[in-house]
């Protein structure tokens, strides 16, 4: 592993590590709401796409320097959004350079 695809998986790895715990605060977050049981649930379903997203963000660190997980790291990242999304998108763009320049 080249220093250029390990700091694309440290990147993923701790932006994936930020969606999961973002995820949680805002499950119980909206868990604690006042507004009722229906409108505080239909409100967290953002809390539960920030952690699959998170989960998804984790397993496929290990493999950002290949061009499909590259690109999935990068989808995820733009669900995910916030600070964790920001670098698991990083992580993506430089696991696709890493990708390109290691075929030619």
């Amino acid at each position: 592993m080249s220093e250029i695809s390990r700091v694309a998986y440290y990147l993923a790895l701790i932006g994936g590590i930020l969606l999961l715990i973002f995820g949680l605060l805002s499950l119980i977050g909206y868990a604690f709401s006042y507004l009722g049981p229906f409108i505080s649930f239909g409100f967290a379903y953002f809390g539960i796409v920030t952690i699959v997203c998170g989960v998804i963000a984790i397993v496929g660190a290990k493999s950002a320097s290949t061009i499909v997980w590259a690109i999935v790291l990068i989808i995820v990242g733009i669900i995910g959004g916030g600070l964790g999304g920001l670098l698991v998108i990083l992580g993506g763009l430089i696991g696709i350079i890493v990708a390109i320049t290691k075929k030619t």
